[in-house]
């Protein structure tokens, strides 16, 4: 019987091990981050561009936008987009699973400028977690 009680608190421990490494897992991906993407954020899944209508997979780092009416995925931008300059244009972090599938929901509602073009880019971030990806800050 002692064996059966010490057996059953064993496996109820191991669930609730399970259950509490699940809820305390998360991701980090800074390392990942275009040196263009805004400063502030440990994890980003996608960049939307308001200013072309366009996205940024992080992970894969992949452009998504519209091409004869269908979405796309490039490495780079189309032509038409040769001179926009990512540094100092609105990016809004957006981790959600392929946004560009609601893509009139992110439109409208960052149609209006805000204040999230102000914000820094990794690449002139003196931020310390950025250092690695980041190697010239220091010599300025």
């Amino acid at each position: 019987m002692k064996k059966l009680i010490l057996l059953l608190m064993l496996s109820t421990c191991g669930v609730m091990f399970e259950t509490a490494s699940a809820q305390v897992s998360f991701r980090i991906n800074i390392g990942m981050q275009p040196l263009w993407g805004p400063v502030g954020y440990d994890h980003v899944e996608y960049y939307y561009l308001p200013d072309i209508e366009a996205y940024y997979y992080v992970p894969t780092h992949r452009f998504f936008y519209m091409d004869r009416g269908n979405w796309v995925n490039r490495a780079y931008l189309p032509e038409r987009y040769r001179d926009f300059d990512l540094y100092h244009s609105r990016r809004i972090v957006i981790n959600e699973p392929r946004p560009y599938l609601r893509h009139n929901e992110y439109r409208e509602r960052y149609t209006r400028p805000d204040r999230e073009y102000d914000r820094q880019s990794i690449r002139d971030s003196r931020d310390s977690r950025y250092f690695r990806r980041n190697h010239n800050w220091h010599d300025r």
